[in-house]
């Protein structure tokens, strides 16, 4: 009897959902557009001091901000799929790490008067990574709420 050992294989991943007060397009353009991105993106209150998007796919993005605690941070990585107004995928890289891609995919739906994000973040090398990732991208998206709030 063999038993396959395919649970090796499979890289920690995270999902988180939010609902939003608004639309899918305004919930999208948060995500695409620099200016947009530069009001809500990082952790916590510390600015964001870079968003460069070439939203097309292939195209690369760029974001780099700054923690509270005064630490600096750059990600970026290539579009792969875009859905106007309801899915993104792209990979994620840190600048101190790009070795270690992971993936990252971003749907919204429309809920009433509102819209529904889900955040899927796949591939991540080790589950402290993933730990890590789910801390930053749940003060993101607090950050992300109250801008629509």
């Amino acid at each position: 009897m063999s038993v396959a050992h395919t649970d090796a294989a499979v890289k920690p991943s995270l999902t988180l959902k939010r609902r939003l007060n608004a639309p899918a397009e305004k919930v999208y353009a948060a995500w695409t557009d620099p200016q947009k991105i530069a009001k809500w993106f990082g952790p916590d209150a510390g600015p964001v001091t870079k968003a460069d998007t070439d939203l097309r796919v292939g195209g690369r993005y760029t974001i780099a901000f700054q923690t509270e605690n005064g630490d600096k941070h750059q990600v970026g990585g290539t579009y792969r799929e875009i859905v106007p107004n309801q899915k993104l995928v792209f990979t994620w890289a840190w600048h101190t790490t790009p070795e270690r891609e992971s993936l990252v995919t971003i749907t919204v739906k429309p809920d009433g008067a509102g819209s529904i994000l889900t955040l899927q973040h796949e591939m991540f090398v080790d589950e402290a990574a993933r730990d890590g990732h789910k801390r930053g991208w749940t003060g993101t998206l607090d950050k992300l709420e109250k801008l629509f709030a």
